[in-house]
């Protein structure tokens, strides 16, 4: 027996996560009534009239499965995923990557939505979604240009004052890339040597201590080596809006540096409360990593928010000592991107919490990137198709990236941020495996290979072909 009144379920937002949810729906031989503002009004970033508007970027990233990106996509084209189809067919020559022609793409995912019988493309800006949800369900899935009216709706579904905005965030890299002869753990003033204390009593006691922070010493030729290449990095275009909106208040490492050379020792990397364990003596500048995730994988480069082109963050952030070898889960960016905080609103599925009939999907959730986006509208839409049914709510496992990335979105986070696909947010092998390509190969067959036993398991089978 179904658990509402109305016929059909409300998606709102035609983007990518919304037009993938909508045709999830739709799949299951329910009714969707899919809500996109444009082209009644547009928002600063967007001008196509159709759905699935590509704004930036062409490029959907990596198809190697040795990637996070390459096996999501892989996990989603299993499952059916009508966008990455659609990408399939409209894509450009780009290497290993899969890039598309964004405007066919758009074409082709418009016209496959509004052929369908079951899905009402209703062109309207929605502010007021309360009718919605009384004896319905809805998908929410508006994206980082939100509206101010949705906005402030969100706000008061939520029951909190204000979504957050992504303007700015460092570098995340893996813990197993830190060069540990180098890095050392240790928390302001706890870590320097005590002049009663030998060197080999204090390296003891550094060593056994649980430090929030891992700090990477520099000397004075290694720190300016590192400030004359950071200031004269290239750095990525800022859209007109996003400058006069967003970045007012913000400081990327890179402009801090151009105050003057001494002006990180004495911000960000100042070297107060420590001592090199190499040397037992105050570096000259120290740079400091914060863990990033519950169980301690992954870990933000701290004060560095940037807007370095990604293949510069690569190439200057390696120089700093310990992070020759690091492996970048995520590059920093400064850009607008509205979300909510779902670590305390958002169950593992995209459901709200407080209220079981709404479901977010797309970058409102915390979920960066096109494919990324994708994979939350397909997991909203499976388990907004679930409710309705009455049916138990579908939780993919973490092993894989479609599970990984609705797990991190709602374990609690006090320094939740938008996370794109990556490995670090999978659980680790049984087994330790120092070669990155052989380690991200073996992480993408476990992946799979759970996802076909998953399934083609009998409950599965029921979800994918019997609601």
């Amino acid at each position: 027996m179904k658990l509402i009144m109305k016929d059909y379920i409300v998606v709102i937002g035609g983007g990518l996560a919304g037009c993938e949810a909508a045709y999830q729906i739709a799949k299951k031989g329910i009714k969707v009534k899919l809500y996109e503002m444009k082209p009644v009004k547009f928002t600063e970033a967007h001008s196509n009239k159709d759905l699935a508007e590509v704004v930036c970027s062409n490029s959907f990233k990596s198809n190697l499965h040795t990637n996070a990106c390459g096996l999501l996509k892989e996990e989603l084209r299993y499952l059916d995923s009508l966008l990455i189809r659609i990408a399939d067919e409209t894509k450009v020559p780009a290497g290993q990557a899969l890039a598309v022609d964004r405007e066919l793409f758009a074409k082709r995912v418009t016209e496959e939505i509004k052929k369908n019988s079951l899905i009402e493309v209703i062109n309207e800006e929605v502010t007021n979604i309360e009718k919605m949800y009384e004896d319905g369900i809805v998908i929410v899935a508006t994206g980082p240009l939100t509206s101010k009216g949705m906005a402030e709706e969100i706000s008061q579904i939520t029951g909190q004052d204000k979504l957050y905005f992504y303007d700015a965030a460092a570098p995340i890299i893996t813990k197993d890339s830190i060069d540990f002869n180098i890095a050392f753990f240790g928390n302001r003033y706890e870590q320097e040597k005590q002049k009663d204390e030998t060197i080999e009593q204090w390296q003891n006691r550094i060593n056994s201590q649980t430090a929030s922070y891992i700090n990477l010493p520099m000397n004075k030729q290694e720190y300016e080596s590192f400030y004359n290449e950071l200031i004269n990095a290239e750095v990525a275009t800022l859209h007109e809006f996003e400058k006069r909106e967003i970045f007012e208040g913000c400081m990327p490492v890179e402009v801090m540096a151009k105050r003057g050379i001494d002006t990180l020792r004495y911000g960000p990397l100042k070297p107060v409360g420590f001592d090199d364990p190499r040397t037992g003596k105050r570096p000259y500048a120290i740079v400091q990593l914060r863990q990033d995730d519950k169980d301690g994988i992954i870990y933000n480069i701290v004060g560095f928010q940037t807007n370095l082109r990604y293949g510069e963050q690569k190439r200057v952030f390696s120089m700093i000592p310990g992070l020759q070898n690091a492996e970048f889960v995520k590059y920093g960016v400064m850009h607008r991107n509205t979300y909510i905080n779902s670590t305390q609103l958002l169950d593992n599925t995209y459901n709200l919490k407080s209220n079981t009939n709404i479901f977010f999907a797309g970058q409102i959730t915390g979920v960066e990137g096109y494919v990324e986006s994708i994979s939350s509208g397909m997991v909203a839409a499976l388990n907004a198709c679930m409710k309705y049914s009455g049916k138990q709510k579908v939780i993919f496992p973490d092993t894989t990236i479609i599970g990984a990335l609705a797990k991190y979105i709602s374990t609690e986070n006090d320094k939740f941020q938008p996370m794109n696909a990556n490995f670090g947010i999978v659980p680790v092998l049984d087994k330790k495996i120092k070669d990155k390509k052989l380690r991200y190969g073996k992480l993408s067959d476990r992946s799979l290979k759970e996802l076909e036993e998953k399934t083609t398991h009998e409950f599965w089978i029921y979800v994918w072909f019997s609601i």
